[in-house]
């Protein structure tokens, strides 16, 4: 089974957040975006879709809804906070 199989499995149980995708999957969690970025296309060919709830910021409540990359943002552009929800 290869890696992404398994992302695509844990995922079908429930939602994880990359820490606990990497966990599960036993790779850094540097790789889990570039992983998902690709599952994010592949799926629709097999009917399926990929839901990324969008990280947000602890300090002010922002959401990070129009952001495409699957990384978590360093910091807030309105706050400036480095505290940042996954």
């Amino acid at each position: 089974m290869t890696v992404r199989d398994r992302i695509r499995e844990a995922l079908e149980l429930r939602p994880h957040t990359a820490l606990q995708l990497s966990q599960a999957v036993g790779i850094p969690q540097a790789e889990v975006a570039d992983h998902l970025e690709h599952l994010a296309r592949s799926l629709p060919h097999q009917g399926l879709v990929l839901e990324v709830e969008p990280a947000s910021c602890i300090a002010c409540d922002l959401s990070f809804e129009s952001r495409k990359r699957m990384t978590k943002p360093s910091r807030c552009p309105r706050c400036r906070s480095e505290r940042i929800q996954p």
